[in-house]
This record gives C-alpha cells, structure tokens and sequence, in this order.
C-alpha cells in the first residue's frame, strides 16, 4: 500500500503516518532524510543534489523523484510506503505519478488531515506557551508564513487528487486516536 499524507504544518502528519507505518509494515519517506541519506551515500545523483543544496537552491523535482524511484525499490518498501513532504505541488505529483507508472506501482491513496488554520495558530501558541518557544519554528509569524505557502502550492493538490478519486479526508481537529480511527477505516475502505 502506497500513501501520501496531506495537510497544513501541524495538521499532525507525521504523528499519524507514524502510527500508520507501524500499524501495516509501510516505510514512511521523508524526502528531507532521503536527500540527506543519498548525499552520505555518495551516490551519483546525491553528489548532484550535495552541490545544489550547499548553493542553498532547492533541489528540482527531478532529482528528488530520482531518488525516491531508487529509494522506493530497496526491501524494506515492499509493503510499501507513505510519502510526508513529498509532492509538494501540482508538478511534483505529475512527476511521481509517471515514476509510478514507468515501475508499474501506484499511488492507493492520499490523505489529507484536513484543520482550520486558526486551530493551528492556536495550538502554536499553547506549545510556545508550555515549552517557552524552545523550537526553531516555534513562532506565530513562522507559522502564518507556512501556512500561506503551504495554501498557495500546496494546496492544489487536494483537487487534483480528488479528481483521481484518491483523496481521503479526515478531521484532523479530532482527538489524536479519533484521528488514527478515521484514517485506519477510510484506507481499510479505499484498499478494500
């Protein structure tokens, strides 16, 4: 089973995809860490991905679809995997679904932990309450800015994934457990 997890910064993606992984073997992918596991590894296309990252450019989609095509073949995926930060926009997800294509896999579904943004100013500043804003992007206006990006490109995958009937919608203003019930049944159904 292969999963995308969608959602605003702080939706709690990477809490639920961590519960879904362990709950059904899956590896999830962060493309931050794969980036940075092809650059240790030395690899040809991390050597690339090195030199535009200590330019400080962002890596093309390219590249990263690269090394997800590579990282998605070693054993530990054969169950399969969850995707958390990766597509990003409309193009990157054009650029996944022909890599999945061209490896005869699929994406089963995409979930979007779907929370009001004023929630989510909220629990910024009930955490920098509670830990003293010890967290880098602990920070109302670091919030609100990711937010915007994340509604101006990312966003737009929320149509173009429905139009795919892979979209599944939860509530992610649930407690967490309720949260991991939704999920866990909409992919029981979707997989089903």
């Amino acid at each position: 089973m292969n999963l995308i997890f969608l959602g605003p910064p702080g939706a709690g993606k990477g809490t639920q995809a961590g519960r879904v992984e362990a709950a059904h073997g899956l590896v999830q992918l962060s493309t931050g860490d794969m980036l940075r596991a092809a650059v240790a590894d030395g690899s040809v296309i991390g050597r690339q991905a090195e030199e535009i990252m200590e330019r400080g450019d962002l890596v093309p989609d390219d590249v990263v679809v690269t090394i997800i095509a590579d990282r998605i073949t070693h054993p530990d995926c054969a169950n399969g995997f969850i995707l958390d930060g990766f597509p990003r926009t409309v193009g990157q997800a054009e650029a996944l679904d022909a890599m999945l294509a061209e490896k005869g896999m699929k994406l089963h579904a995409v979930i979007e932990i779907r929370v009001d943004d004023a929630i989510l100013v909220e629990r910024i500043r009930t955490r920098i309450a509670e830990t003293g804003g010890s967290r880098a992007d602990d920070s109302e206006e670091t919030l609100k800015n990711r937010l915007d990006v994340y509604h101006a490109q990312t966003a737009p995958l929320i149509p173009y994934y429905q139009s795919q009937g892979k979209l599944l919608v939860v509530d992610g203003m649930k407690p967490v457990d309720d949260v991991s019930r939704d999920i866990e049944e909409k992919i029981g159904l979707a997989t089903a």
